[in-house]
């Protein structure tokens, strides 16, 4: 009976911001054509991870074209485990979109005519109607579109908010979306997209063959898999990220949830520089070990990495990162630094730690 309140009180909600989105559409029509020159008008790039689109460096604000699908694909979750995802773009997380605070950006989903279920999308980026959401509610075949200005420079989550929204966040349907400050960020040598979520499996952490969601398991926020990247391994051997020694790398780490908070460490470096909570305007955090990450939220993380070797990218509630997958890898290329790190003795045995 709770459920169904929930379910009914959520669609309730869709049904009068919709018809309050109509009207701030009139009236949002209405000032744009009082405006002067139009914008000019880009196709944004878009990238799947652990890939990032290249820094904005044209000159001046753009009307931005965003054109993502929802759909449903079976996918590998971990050795021999296959899960069915609902995703943007066909990947978990979904592809990475990056505009600028000023652009104005008109967002176009698509919802696959294969899709079994509805499907929508709210971005945290969004200030208006349940972030895109209230007018972007489709079923199978369906397709929507908004336009709204990018006025917070951030790293923003976006998910899919169709009831149940936690099974439709548990099954996949997140992504990030970066809006540059007007001056853009300072430039980096490497950037790349890390996003932690969780799935709730009817059969236990690594039971084989096709598994389905639980929705027990959900409700009491126990998963099975803690992940980077939609599965586990992803960010391993062929997966692992990679970069050489004195470059700077930058991390985009988002954490879809839909339930637990990310303790994100890269074991063997320091975080230089850590935008909190992805906020941007005020003074970064500085030589952070650990930061935390909401379920819904995001950070930055930068790192000058100074050795060559393998470090391993975990959430530090440990038991997740060693039993459940949330284990990724940054593979430093490069020359020796005994300056900096150097063996005296080798211990024999064992594998080196965590």
């Amino acid at each position: 009976m709770r459920r169904a309140w929930v379910v009914a009180a959520m669609a309730m909600a869709v049904m009068v911001v919709v018809g309050a989105g109509v009207r701030l559409g009139a009236e949002r029509g209405a000032q744009k054509a009082a405006t002067a020159a139009p914008l000019p008008e880009l196709k944004a790039v878009l990238t799947s991870p652990p890939l990032v689109p290249p820094p904005i460096d044209r000159a001046g604000n753009a009307r931005v074209i965003v054109t993502l699908e929802t759909s449903e694909v079976k996918g590998k979750l971990a050795d021999g485990v296959e899960y069915t995802f609902w995703t943007f773009g066909g990947t978990v997380p979904g592809p990475f979109v990056r505009v600028r605070a000023g652009d104005l950006v008109e967002l176009r989903l698509t919802n696959h005519h294969g899709s079994r279920n509805p499907h929508s999308i709210d971005l945290h980026a969004v200030t208006g109607p349940a972030g895109g959401a209230a007018v972007t509610q489709l079923g199978p075949g369906q397709s929507g579109a908004f336009e709204w200005k990018a006025m917070n420079p951030g790293l923003f989550v976006y998910h899919c908010a169709t009831p149940s929204v936690p099974a439709h966040i548990a099954n996949g349907m997140y992504g990030l979306i970066l809006v540059e400050p007007e001056k853009g960020l300072a430039r980096v040598d490497r950037e790349y997209y890390v996003m932690q979520g969780e799935f709730y499996t009817r059969g236990k952490t690594l039971a084989p063959g096709a598994q389905a969601l639980d929705p027990a398991k959900l409700t009491s926020e126990r998963p099975e898999y803690v992940v980077f990247n939609g599965r586990m391994g992803s960010l391993l051997d062929d997966g692992a990220l990679k970069a050489k020694v004195g470059e700077t790398v930058r991390l985009f780490v988002g954490n879809g949830g839909p339930n637990l908070i990310s303790s994100f460490h890269v074991i063997g470096e320091i975080f230089d520089t850590v935008y909190t909570e992805a906020a941007m305007g005020g003074t970064p955090a500085r030589n952070v070990q650990t930061t935390l990450i909401p379920a819904g939220g995001a950070a930055i993380v930068e790192m000058t990495v100074q050795v060559p070797g393998r470090f391993l990218m975990v959430d530090h509630s440990i038991v997740r990162a060693m039993e459940k997958g949330a284990l990724g890898a940054l593979e430093v290329a490069g020359a020796e630094r005994p300056d900096v790190f150097r063996v005296l003795t080798l211990g024999a045995g064992g594998t080196g730690g965590h």
